[in-house]
């Protein structure tokens, strides 16, 4: 599992915070204390996890975080914030952060959440060298969809989907429960816990990202379907779909 992690933040305490309780984890941290020196590290130091502070001088979290991923950099992030605004959250996941905590909030849970990101990703590299896609026991098949739990990986017409943390466990959770209808609090409930209470335009994000990685057509989905008024299914496509 990568080691190095680099934490963006202005707030030189909550730096030192972090850095301390990482370290203690076992991690090599690197520091930035604005948004374009972040963005160079991110760049030059090539982390395994950046921890990214939305609100940060010279350039905020958002714009690093679409900049690194309109470079392609595939580096999890991990984004801070002080405020509690639903439209910061669903923003920065749909710029491709990877995950979101709000200040105030404990070093020993971000610590938690990087080392599961980590193992995720970890998981997923090594499963690409190790094994083939068919012929695994526990891999869950929906028509041209195939998802695989023990590596945190999915397939869809044999291609790979590149897919964030939160995007596969949704997409894990639907394909376990094929057919049936989940509303969008059960989907926050399961997938976020309790980390976005209410915020449930963050599943309607994420299911939107999954339909462009699955679906042949957007406009008229076959895998995912909308119930109106109650919230999602994933199911096998139909013949006349």
């Amino acid at each position: 599992m990568g080691k190095k992690v680099l934490v963006v933040d202005d707030e030189q305490s909550i730096v030192t915070l972090l850095q301390y309780n990482l370290e203690q984890a076992g991690f090599e941290v690197i520091t930035a204390s604005d948004g374009q020196e972040g963005y160079n590290k991110a760049l030059e130091e090539s982390p395994n996890m950046i921890i990214l502070d939305l609100m940060l001088p010279s350039m905020d979290g958002m714009e690093v975080c679409k900049q690194l991923r309109q470079q392609k950099v595939g580096t999890p992030i991990l984004m801070l914030t002080a405020k509690d605004d639903e439209f910061d959250k669903v923003l920065g996941l749909e710029l491709g952060a990877d995950d979101y905590l709000t200040k105030p909030f404990s070093p020993r849970e971000v610590v938690a959440r990087v080392k599961a990101i980590l193992r995720r990703v970890a998981a997923s590299v090594q499963s690409q060298e190790t094994k083939t896609v068919d012929n695994n026991p526990n891999q869950i098949t929906i028509g041209e969809l195939k998802i695989m739990p023990e590596h945190y990986e999915a397939y869809f017409a044999n291609e790979h989907l590149d897919l964030t943390p939160k995007e596969f466990e949704l997409l894990l959770y639907l394909g376990k429960h094929k057919g049936r209808v989940l509303t969008r609090d059960q989907l926050l409930s399961a997938v976020w816990n309790y980390d976005f209470a209410g915020d449930t335009r963050i599943v309607d994000v994420h299911i939107s990202h999954l339909r462009e990685k699955i679906e042949r057509n957007t406009k008229k989905p076959v895998y995912i379907k909308t119930i109106r008024g109650l919230g999602y299914k994933l199911e096998e496509p139909k013949l006349n779909d």
